[in-house]
């Protein structure tokens, strides 16, 4: 094993700022007294409920505290809930340099030019054969497969130990691309690795997931069969399923037109980078649809998971400024649906039928997309080749995270070698021993809204749903605090609360009496406009719920009535 020996007195600390307990904003932390290792930096995406949310993004609180210890940003693949979160965290703290992949590295460079950033940090581009050393720590690699080109996992030999992360992967023994490296991972569990970090978004699915190549023959039977106009979509990261289906447009004789920013930028960066190999003549533009019959038309966009903005949803509600839905055509959905995202496709997949499309999503009879992820045959099988002393499941909900674990208990590492943890448990690593950490990092979730880059914390988007469900009510209360008296019955506002009939003006009305003799009774004695507002949200949001069983967001205005001169 190539760990270093000469032990110091500062144990290892790993934890997460995100992805555990959730599928996405993967941010991993390695971490001695002196040095401070990011592995990936990623966003949520927001699902139904997060109001007006574009990303979810961790607390980089912890970090912005330590900032003098960072000493670089390490990326295991180029997908968004894996890099996506770099500009908010290049504008929180500095990062010295980011090591990644060479497909990552160019969507980071995009990305960062995109957010005029681009001049504020060093990116390296890293391989399988690199070899980095950063602080006390050095970090090999090693290839993956997974549903984007260029994905690696990473080994960190600390001088207390071994820390092995396997980033998203999935062992697919017919890739479209390389192999992944089973020798080397296994030549790394042979010298011993002390701590595994591993994907764990399947781990509750049996077997083996699908090879990417087996979605290859469905894509090419649509196309075969289709004779009107061909729209997919897909995700825009997934760079091999793009390269599949460009293989059958030129296969069909299709022209391809894409549409949606994300989905140009990933076809542009990746046929730079021969990621896609298709000559200039196969692309159209909008402009240029009238130029060819519907049967020679491929439209690859995004959309796939029904987000509104998207391109796929605005055609499907005729609100695309480009393209329309034409009876006859053909929409295929060459992806898996994200939780919490199901409802949002399928009103996307009833807008299209309603406008005379044919809609083909995924599933056992379409074979139209293979996860990038492990499934439970998977998990076993890298637990075996690497062997570690220690286990942490990462990558994945509270659930998964808990089959994982049971995964490495039934092939032989102990119970409590095994541990399951949150964003912000903190695991240490002294003399090749892990333990649970008494101390906790703080790692709430921030949520990006437009271009407030400093983000909203869970208080605002608790309060955003309670208006969005319940409504609000104003209370404006009048008061003369030098004869501490109520000078008039208090004025009741509502916005969302409830229908203004007959039975509800009543209750309104009656709530202000209440109310009135409430703040009339607390004022008897000396007391503050504080007492004032809690006791009329307390009594207000108790009467309320008894008559409604709804609750409104209360918001108590004071007015004092000023000393006359």
């Amino acid at each position: 094993m190539t760990t270093k020996t000469n032990f110091i007195s500062s144990p290892v600390r790993i934890f997460a700022l995100g992805g555990l307990g959730e599928v996405g904003k993967n941010t991993y932390i390695v971490e001695d007294d002196d040095t401070l290792v990011i592995i990936d930096a990623g966003v949520l995406f927001p699902e139904q409920g997060f109001l007006g949310i574009d990303y979810v993004i961790p607390d980089y609180s912890y970090l912005k505290a330590n900032s003098s210890k960072i000493k670089a940003l390490f990326i295991t693949h180029g997908h968004e809930d894996h890099i996506g979160a770099i500009p908010f965290l290049l504008q929180n703290v500095n990062i010295p340099v980011i090591y990644a992949p060479r497909l990552a590295a160019a969507l980071i460079k995009n990305k960062l030019e995109e957010h005029r950033q681009s001049t504020r940090v060093k990116i390296v581009e890293y391989n399988e054969d690199s070899l980095i050393s950063v602080g006390s720590f050095s970090f090999s690699f090693f290839r993956v497969t997974h549903s984007i080109p260029d994905s690696y996992g990473i080994s960190v030999d600390t001088p207390q130990g071994r820390i092995v992360t396997t980033g998203d992967f999935k062992i697919d023994l017919t890739p479209i691309g390389p192999d992944i490296s089973l020798s080397k991972i296994t030549r790394l569990g042979d010298e011993g690795i002390d701590l595994l970090l591993s994907d764990s978004t399947n781990a509750e699915k049996e077997g083996y997931t699908p090879s990417e190549s087996s979605v290859a023959g469905a894509i090419d039977e649509i196309f075969k069969i289709t004779s009107q106009r061909l729209i997919i979509s897909t995700f825009s990261s997934n760079v091999s399923r793009l390269s599949q289906i460009t293989d059958s447009c030129i296969k069909y004789k299709r022209k391809i037109l894409v549409i949606g920013r994300s989905m140009e930028t990933a076809f542009k960066i990746s046929r730079d980078y021969g990621y896609i190999k298709a000559p200039d003549s196969q692309f159209i533009t909008a402009d240029q649809l009238k130029d060819y019959k519907n049967r020679e038309i491929a439209i690859i966009c995004t959309g796939s998971q029904g987000e509104p903005m998207a391109a796929l949803s605005r055609i499907a509600s005729g609100t695309h400024n480009l393209i329309k839905i034409i009876p006859g055509d053909t929409i295929v959905f060459s992806s898996s649906a994200i939780p919490g995202n199901t409802i949002s496709i399928l009103k996307v997949c009833n807008d299209l039928q309603k406008c005379g499309a044919n809609v083909i999503t995924n599933s056992v009879f379409t074979n139209l997309h293979a996860s990038g992820h492990p499934s439970k045959h998977e998990l076993r099988l890298m637990l075996k080749l690497a062997r570690p002393k220690y286990f942490m499941p990462v990558h994945g909900e509270l659930h998964m995270l808990k089959i994982h674990g049971l995964l490495a208990e039934q092939i032989g590492i102990p119970k409590d070698n095994i541990f399951i943890c949150g964003n912000g448990d903190v695991l240490e690593l002294f003399h090749h021993e892990v333990t649970r950490s008494s101390r906790r990092v703080e790692a709430d979730n921030i949520y990006i809204d437009g271009k407030d880059v400093t983000g909203l914390s869970t208080a605002v988007i608790l309060d955003r749903n309670i208006l969005a469900d319940d409504g609000m009510v104003a209370a404006l209360i009048a008061i003369d605090s030098r004869s501490n008296e109520v000078l008039a019955l208090p004025e009741i506002i509502t916005k969302g609360f409830v229908y203004p009939d007959e039975k509800s003006i009543a209750m309104i009305n009656e709530s202000k009496v209440i109310l009135k003799d409430a703040i009339s009774e607390i004022m008897k004695r000396k007391t503050t406009f504080g007492e004032i507002k809690n006791v009329a949200k307390s009594v207000l949001s108790s009467y309320y719920f008894k008559h409604t069983h709804r609750n409104p967001m209360i918001i108590p205005l004071i007015m004092n009535k000023l000393e006359e001169k």
